[in-house]
């Protein structure tokens, strides 16, 4: 039996379309279930599902597994290749997956994913800018070091890549063009079919609203 992926909005929700990537580029068997979290008289039963009351979720079977760097490393137990097979490229590739899966606050608020959108910014903080900074010297030394020989950060696509993907997305949405490599590897996101197949579904989900739904969307 193939694995369930509980998920959010495709056009909002960023936690989710981490572990949805991290399947879809393993070729790994799944279906998708949206759980929408709006605020209507049927949340709470939806939610009731969900450990945590939050999407991601994974379901194998009777094995529910929640929060989408937890996923991604059961996922990774199971099938070979979704991170680097070199130690020191892997635990290179977990750190900055984990230093993305816990930090970058100021990214988040400031720049919540919202796919469809184009809203270039005429003022950033200086925390929002210090947030850029870093992605982008991650994408640079990570390329660098470790990305010769293919379009991602460790050459192939790894669960490293999933996590910076809602980045290229918010970067494309709010007008961050960085130069270089940098630049380079956030198109390389973007074109990524996988990525084109995304954001083709969530513009076309009717529930869409003409706002963002980071601050509704109760995620991991």
């Amino acid at each position: 039996m193939p694995y369930t992926l509980f998920i959010g909005n495709k056009n909002y929700s960023s936690w989710s379309l981490r572990p949805w990537l991290v399947l879809r580029q393993g070729r790994i068997p799944f279906r998708e279930e949206l759980v929408s979290l709006q605020v209507d008289a049927g949340k709470a039963a939806r939610l009731a599902r969900l450990p945590a009351g939050r999407v991601p979720v994974l379901a194998d079977g009777s094995t529910l597994v929640w929060d989408s760097l937890a996923i991604s490393e059961y996922l990774a137990e199971r099938h070979p290749g979704i991170w680097p097979s070199d130690p020191v490229a892997r635990a290179w590739a977990r750190s900055i997956s984990c230093e993305m899966h816990s930090g970058f606050g100021s990214l988040r608020q400031e720049m919540s994913m919202d796919v469809r959108a184009r809203r270039p910014q005429r003022r950033r903080s200086e925390a929002l800018l210090r947030d850029i900074a870093r992605v982008e010297q991650i994408w640079v030394e990570t390329r660098s070091r470790f990305g010769v020989g293919g379009d991602f950060l460790f050459g192939a696509f790894t669960i490293a890549d999933a996590f910076y993907a809602p980045v290229a997305f918010r970067f494309r949405t709010y007008g961050v063009s960085p130069a270089g490599s940098a630049g380079e590897y956030l198109l390389a996101l973007l074109e990524l079919p996988a990525m084109k197949e995304w954001e083709a579904a969530g513009a076309t989900d009717e529930r869409l609203l003409d706002h963002d739904l980071d601050l509704l969307y109760p995620e991991d």
